[in-house]
């Protein structure tokens, strides 16, 4: 049946499937949303007491519902600074190295950073460096938050297909997340440079960020870079700097030498929005200190 699944979406007009999906999820008809709403906290056992409003009934839409708020307090961000953030609720797909120019997506199956980022240069920032893919299920929370704070410097829309991003597809679809629709949001951060990559997938209707609104889709479905000056953006630590309006997956992409990931990150690994997932190398800690003197 998986290999069923994947082949067919070869055949599927994703992005027509993905826009009827758009539009439904937006109609505030009262029985419609209120009946999709109920059927979906059934069966994925979603639990709206985490939500800044539990009640499914107050919800216009389900895209609302969807992207619901968390409550105050319902998740802890790092309390100390040189402490890497989770941006989302989600699960761990990969994390790693950044090995000659390539980011592994699943087992025996790479692709190019330069692919993914679209651009060659900020490809080469990353080289060496880390990476963590945390693939967002239906039911996680589909906000999107800064994992420690940062200036916005580049955004990039890129156009692409909208193959699912659960595990069969992602072993199966050669370089699936270079493949697929995409925002890639670059920022200044103690850190380092830190990029951020919004995957879309099917039935995902579109991709917000909170500077810019809706990127995707594009329109026209067209590749397009803004590249951020004065006055400056400027996102705390645990902002929320975008939102999927239904599920897919984040990649993060951090520098050389200046991070180590957490030993628990594994494949399959629930995470939390906030919970800690790297800290500073002492390299980085001694190189940020002269840099501030």
């Amino acid at each position: 049946m998986q290999r069923l699944f994947v082949a067919l979406q070869y055949l599927l007009p994703q992005h027509a499937l993905s826009r009827l999906i758009h539009r439904a999820t937006r109609v505030e008809a009262a029985w419609f949303k209120n009946l999709i709403i109920r059927l979906f906290i059934r069966g994925f056992k979603v639990d709206m007491s985490e939500a800044q409003d539990p009640d499914p009934g107050n919800y216009r839409s389900f895209n609302e519902f969807f992207t619901r708020a968390l409550a105050e307090d319902s998740r802890q961000l790092p309390s100390k600074t040189g402490l890497l953030g989770c941006p989302v609720d989600g699960t761990v797909s990969l994390s790693g190295r950044v090995q000659r120019g390539t980011l592994i997506q699943a087992k025996d199956r790479r692709y190019r950073a330069a692919d993914l980022l679209g651009d060659d240069r900020m490809a080469r920032e990353f080289e060496d460096g880390v990476f963590v893919t945390i693939y967002l299920a239906p039911y996680d929370y589909h906000r999107i938050h800064m994992p420690v704070g940062g200036r916005v410097r580049e955004m990039r829309y890129i156009p692409g297909r909208l193959f699912s991003v659960n595990a069969a597809t992602v072993r199966s679809v050669p370089r699936l997340f270079a493949r697929n629709e995409r925002v890639v949001c670059r920022f200044d951060t103690q850190f380092g440079q830190l990029a951020m990559v919004l995957v879309g997938a099917l039935n995902v209707g579109s991709i917000e960020t909170v500077w810019a609104g809706e990127v995707a889709p594009g329109r026209p479905r067209e590749p397009s870079a803004v590249h951020y000056g004065e006055p400056a953006i400027e996102l705390p630590l645990g902002a929320e700097m975008g939102r999927f309006n239904m599920g897919s997956t984040v990649i993060l992409l951090l520098p050389r030498d200046r991070i180590e990931l957490s030993s628990h990150l594994r494949p399959g690994t629930v995470v939390r929005m906030g919970e800690v997932i790297g800290r500073l190398t002492d390299t980085a800690v001694d190189q940020r200190d002269t840099d501030s003197i």
